[in-house]
């Protein structure tokens, strides 16, 4: 009989969460994903994972809950949550409106499903989202089904992740629990950081050169030195994604012009590309004052080897240079600074890859959350203790909080006068 925790995937993408808690222990059963390239790379890492492509919006999740075997509230874990790119100020009528149908289907389906956890995270715009109403309401509907949850900014290189990587996680439970979140491994503050183990050195340090050829691997072999480091690679293997576009000309100029850490703003203004001087100049001719324009973008970057990288995204391979070679980072680079291991294969042109890359939870951070929970927790049967609550939340590790994450706290302080809060799913 399998004893593991049973998993859902939902937004799956290219599943970094799913490897991480898969690695944990878990047993994912199934995964959905509304991009076909995503679900391509998710059945060929996941094989033995029933992964669908389809929107959640058309998913029938009692059928589903039949066709797993299971009973309602017997799922251990819903693991992803719903992108928050539309959403409205529409006040009472929030849930009406037809952007936020994501976050309502997510709510639908934990209604339905009853997992005895669930954990979402999303970009760390979330928290402010047309004035912190969109985090405002999603909990509220996750305390009115009885969830007893913390709301929390996560710094993803305080967990061993090679790069400064913000995001908020909305973690629940249905047993009315008071729980923690995993302790840091190294607690950082500012841009200060020392731990040698978590920087791009020690992520990307001793790969090959990239090959100008896109299709073809690069063999070779290495010896892992640690445990951490054995979740990034295997020795004696072929290297997939390493490769790199030919740079010449004006471009060449102005990567070999960058020092570490410097950006296209350090270079004279004769290697500024067009766009750049375009952007640079927009906030200026329209009208916003020159105290709140915040300087100009910064265009391409060249990373620092003796820290953790920028924030991996879907533009990390046309932005992000390298620290010491005269190139931008390579596809493999950028799944390593996500924590994907080598034999991790992603389908898709490269834009497609690239975007899989970036929009995936680091599976290393999601495995350290998963044995946090399976090892402090656990999965047993579910008692509901007391009605939903919000009991925690953690929007900054800053002292001060802006002007849009006060508004964010404030509203989030009133969830927690409510002792029996009479809430209606959808308004």
């Amino acid at each position: 009989m399998d004893t593991k925790p049973l998993a859902i995937s939902l937004f799956a993408g290219a599943g970094g969460c799913s490897l991480g808690f898969k690695r944990a222990g878990y047993n994912i059963l199934y995964a959905i994903d509304i991009n076909e390239n995503v679900v391509e790379t998710y059945r060929h890492n996941f094989p033995e994972t029933q992964c669908e492509m389809g929107d959640i919006m058309s998913c029938n999740f009692e059928k589903l809950l039949k066709n797993l075997r299971l009973k309602t509230g017997e799922l251990d874990i819903l693991i992803g949550g719903p992108p928050c790119q539309g959403f409205s100020t529409a006040g009472m009528r929030f849930w009406d409106d037809p952007r936020n149908g994501l976050l309502k289907h997510y709510v639908n389906a934990l209604a339905i499903l009853r997992p005895k956890w669930f954990i979402m995270e999303n970009v760390e715009g979330l928290l402010t989202a047309k004035g912190g109403i969109y985090v405002y309401e999603a909990a509220r509907a996750f305390i009115k089904l009885g969830y007893s949850i913390r709301i929390d900014k996560i710094y993803a290189q305080e967990y061993g992740i090679p790069q400064r990587r913000k995001r908020t996680f909305v973690i629940g439970n249905s047993r009315g629990m008071e729980f923690n979140l995993p302790e840091p491994i190294v607690p950082v503050y500012g841009r200060i950081f020392k731990n040698a183990d978590v920087t791009l050195r020690h992520t990307i340090g001793e790969l090959p050169n990239p090959t100008l050829d896109k299709s073809s691997p690069i063999c070779y072999s290495n010896k892992p030195k640690n445990e951490w480091e054995e979740q990034l690679r295997d020795g004696n293997k072929k290297l997939y994604d390493h490769f790199t576009p030919k740079i010449e000309g004006v471009q060449l100029k102005r990567i070999k012009n960058l020092k570490p850490g410097q950006s296209m703003k350090d270079l004279p203004e004769s290697l500024h590309h067009e766009s750049f001087r375009r952007r640079a100049n927009r906030r200026v001719l329209d009208g916003t004052p020159t105290e709140r324009r915040g300087g100009a973008p910064s265009g391409i970057k060249r990373l620092i080897f003796d820290e953790p990288s920028l924030t991996i995204t879907g533009a990390a391979i046309r932005e992000f240079i390298h620290p010491e070679d005269n190139r931008p980072l390579t596809l493999r680079e950028c799944a390593r600074i996500q924590t994907f291991p080598d034999w991790f294969r992603f389908q898709g042109n490269t834009s497609e890859r690239i975007k899989q890359i970036g929009n995936a939870i680091p599976p290393l951070l999601a495995e350290i959350f998963a044995v946090h929970l399976l090892v402090n927790y656990g999965f047993g049967e579910t008692k509901r203790t007391s009605p939903g609550r919000l009991f925690a939340h953690t929007l900054t590790k800053a002292t001060a909080m802006s002007p849009a994450l006060t508004r964010t706290d404030n509203m989030l302080q009133e969830l927690y006068k409510r002792k029996n809060p009479q809430l209606s799913l959808f308004g």
